[in-house]
């Protein structure tokens, strides 16, 4: 699977894809329509100062791993040994609570398209994810997987909000001059969006690319700020399509806030296109933690990078059985962005 001669037109857009789809996951869909619910059009300047420590946060980390042409564990090692297992364990454990909450958000999605159950939903998505990192050439589908789904995120979210007719002139002043604002909030989008995995998802397909080096630094910095910007326009879209629904006097259901301002909007059409986004941004999530939290592991041993696609198969199915055990996909995801 990561064999860097593996062909692929953009290894850069790829990454910026995988680590923008790996942070839009279901909890990013809560937490914005939650909080532009609570700071209505101010929450712009939340999002705003969280895009800029964003950026900050991402290009380091995609800069240190493209110039020292190794994995995040592997650098931290050769700091301070034992650093990078210390790192391996955080990563591993964050991304096995997450995927177990992102297949909560891919069987929800399914529910509200199909009527089944949440685990019915969850086990096809993990068969799904299961079958990309099966197959001969895992890079290249995956790119392809994440590439499209990210574009059927953003192209339905832009539909709600052109239906949802926010107030942008209040929004875009409201931006800069808010009238009220919250820490918390920062803090937690930041979190959300480069936190755990999700930083070091982009980097690690870089290595796993080849496309490292001082001589690929500018490609890299450009990389790391456009997955950003990717996942930056989905926020921004999540937040008008939000306020235009609460600026309309109408109060979504805090219970599955992101489902109901797409009901809200765009009434029982919106909440299909709910059930595809959600289902879209939760199973890309799932395809970026296994992916990442495997590329931390497979260094631990010689051996273990030949046997790279039946770790993340595995990671996967270790996911959906606590999921199963567990049930409860609301508090599963409550849980994971905890």
């Amino acid at each position: 699977m990561t064999d860097p001669k593996q062909k692929n037109p953009s290894p850069f857009l790829a990454a910026a894809f995988l680590m923008a789809t790996s942070a839009i996951g279901p909890g990013f869909l809560t937490q914005t329509a939650l909080f532009t619910n609570q700071l209505m059009a101010s929450f712009g300047f939340v999002i705003l100062i969280s895009i800029l420590l964003d950026i900050g946060a991402q290009v380091n980390v995609w800069r240190i791993l493209a110039v020292c042409k190794k994995r995040a564990q592997d650098i931290a090692n050769t700091v301070f040994p034992g650093a990078g297992y210390l790192l391996t364990a955080a990563i591993v454990l964050g991304g096995l609570a997450f995927n177990t909450g992102n297949l909560a958000g891919a069987g929800m999605g399914i529910q509200v398209l199909t009527g089944l159950e949440t685990s019915t939903g969850a086990i096809i998505s993990a068969v799904i994810v299961i079958i990309i990192f099966m197959s001969k050439n895992t890079l290249k589908w995956m790119d392809l997987f994440a590439k499209a789904m990210g574009v059927v995120i953003i192209l339905l979210t832009l539909f709600v909000v052109i239906i949802a007719k926010p107030p942008f002139f209040e929004a875009l002043i409201r931006t800069f001059d808010p009238v009220k604002t919250d820490m918390k909030a920062i803090v937690i989008l930041v979190g959300g969006t480069v936190g755990g995995y999700i930083s070091f998802a982009g980097g690690h397909r870089l290595v796993d690319s080849g496309a490292y080096g001082l001589e690929n630094l500018k490609k890299v910095n450009r990389a790391a700020v456009s997955a950003i910007l990717i996942a930056s326009v989905m926020r921004v879209m999540l937040f008008l399509a939000a306020l235009g629904v609460v600026s309309q006097g109408l109060h979504p259901d805090m219970t599955n806030p992101a489902a109901s301002v797409f009901e809200l909007a765009a009434g029982k059409t919106g909440y299909y296109i709910f059930g595809i986004v959600m289902w879209s941004a939760a199973i890309t999530s799932v395809v970026g933690s296994a992916y990442t939290s495997i590329s931390f592991l497979k260094t631990l041993h010689p051996v273990l990078p030949g046997l790279e696609n039946k770790m993340v198969s595995g990671f996967v199915i270790v996911s959906l059985v606590i999921f199963l055990i567990i049930g409860q996909p609301v508090k599963i995801l409550l849980a994971a962005g905890l």
